[in-house]
């Protein structure tokens, strides 16, 4: 790697750090370091909800699907854009004022428990558990994709480009807390926006345009070119179906609890779906426009074609910028992944079992070690280099989507709803994934169906099935019921 190259990457991750020492002096509680005293902007809310929730993935997963499969992939996008806008829409305005209604909960676990008066701490136990399991995998996704970056721009061997990327982002997310997060979420989810416009533009006026590209790929791959290659109706709900996981992703409804007002949420919501658009637009000509551009010399790694295109096609400065864009995705997002599994850790466990009266500085520093827990867990996952970073991503993403998605949404929308109801669907959700995602490949096609479909709905019977079966909610939960709704 060249040393303009070398030099911009190493001011990018400098940067990072500063904002972390910076948030330190805004972070004395633990509503700051999990949540950021509810003071989020519409902007920040929005890049930094959107650059949290497209990972690593959209600049290595995503191109390098549409790189192997062409655009019969175009389907997870659609079903992805669809669930964030109705996330936006019909979820964050409500979740944001009934978790300040509900005793000004801060973390999911505990908007739960205070929502349904649950006083056994069955309903905030399980939640953590949920939530530790599938983003310990989700983390480690993001891990990889670091360990993939550093090995394949820095020439390292890949174990020592994962540990590094670990420290740089563990960094500042142990030193600043919520509003680091978001802070340096903000400002990498404009690196990935503008990284994700630069690069498909240059690399299909390599090839005269659109057109001429299109030309290319059908000339050695006419399937590439074909929407439903492959899918039947199964496959085409399959990769939709990705847009169900939004309801229930821990890291982005906690930035709605953040905002700093419901009034912000339509602003916030209209600047995070462009971003969110445009990206991914840019991912998939990234992916598709690669394929034509290494058509006679593939790669081994088609999940790497974002990062050959920088390194061939850019100068080493801006080459750099790029790179470091990348890593943009991947911090932002296992930054708040550590960050919710952090909480769940202090918040749900630690103050919920073990020190129920311990004082803020303490929780404070035991969210810092349970970051450092964490990431030292999804390290070791991300050992393997073989495995895929969207497919690891996919099997968190389905389990927060069936685990969590029909829970939120009903206990938002139905005062019926009881603690029963959202304890069993928690848990025949998150089981429905897991076996679903482990018994895919084996005999007959059904299980190779994406676990998420049958999860949520799966949750969502159940929770609506033990509910009804259920005693009625006392009087004063549905009395706050009805104050979130006058609040709306």
């Amino acid at each position: 790697m060249s040393t303009p190259t070398l030099i911009t990457f190493a001011l990018y991750l400098i940067a990072m750090l500063m904002i972390g020492v910076f948030s330190y002096r805004f972070t004395s509680s633990l509503n700051d370091y999990m949540l950021g005293g509810r003071g989020l902007r519409p902007g920040v809310a929005a890049l930094s909800a959107g650059a949290s929730d497209m990972s690593g993935w959209i600049l290595m997963g995503l191109p390098g699907a549409f790189y192997l499969h062409g655009m019969n992939q175009i389907w997870m996008p659609i079903g992805l854009t669809i669930g964030a806008w109705l996330n936006w829409q019909i979820v964050a305005k409500r979740l944001r004022i009934y978790t300040e209604v509900a005793n000004d909960a801060i973390t999911l676990p505990d908007y739960l428990e205070n929502r349904f008066r649950d006083h056994s701490r069955v309903l905030r136990s399980i939640t953590a558990i949920v939530i530790l399991f599938f983003f310990t995998l989700y983390s480690a996704a993001s891990m990889k994709a670091g360990g993939v970056l550093f090995e394949q721009s820095f020439e390292l061997p890949y174990h020592l480009g994962l540990w590094i990327g670990a420290v740089a982002i563990v960094s500042y997310t142990f030193i600043g807390g919520f509003l680091a997060v978001c802070w340096t979420d903000t400002v990498q989810g404009v690196l990935m926006f503008l990284a994700l416009l630069v690069v498909p533009i240059v690399v299909l006026s390599h090839f005269g345009g659109w057109g001429e590209t299109v030309t290319a790929v059908s000339n050695m791959s006419p399937q590439h070119l074909n929407v439903t290659e492959g899918l039947g109706v199964f496959g085409i709900c399959s990769l939709m179906a990705w847009g169900l996981g939004y309801f229930g992703q821990p890291h982005i409804l906690v930035r709605f609890m953040a905002v700093r007002s419901a009034k912000d949420i339509p602003a916030a919501r209209a600047i995070c779906m462009n971003w969110m658009v445009l990206s991914l637009y840019g991912a998939i000509f990234t992916g598709f426009a690669g394929y034509a551009y290494y058509i006679n010399n593939p790669l081994k790694d088609p999940e790497t074609v974002f990062i050959q295109l920088s390194q061939i096609l850019f100068n080493p400065w801006i080459a750099g910028i790029l790179l470091a864009a990348i890593l943009s995705a991947i911090m932002s997002t296992i930054s708040s992944q550590l960050l919710v599994c952090a909480s769940a850790l202090t918040e749900d466990i630690y103050r919920g079992f073990i020190r129920k009266q311990a004082k803020d500085r303490e929780l404070v520093m035991v969210g810092r070690l349970a970051v450092l827990l964490v990431a030292l867990i999804a390290v070791v996952l991300a050992y393997n280099p073989n495995s895929t970073i969207l497919s690891m991503v996919s099997y968190a993403w389905a389990g927060f989507g069936g685990a969590f998605g029909p829970v939120i949404i009903l206990s938002l929308f139905w005062s019926r709803m009881t603690r029963n109801g959202a304890v069993a669907g928690i848990i025949v959700g998150a089981v429905v994934v897991v076996g679903w995602h482990n018994l895919s490949g084996g005999p007959g096609d059904m299980f190779d169906f994406y676990e998420i479909l049958p999860g949520f709905v799966a949750c969502l019977l159940t929770v609506i099935g033990v509910s009804l079966a259920s005693k009625a909610p006392e009087r004063e939960i549905t009395r706050e019921f009805a104050l979130m709704k006058q609040h709306l």
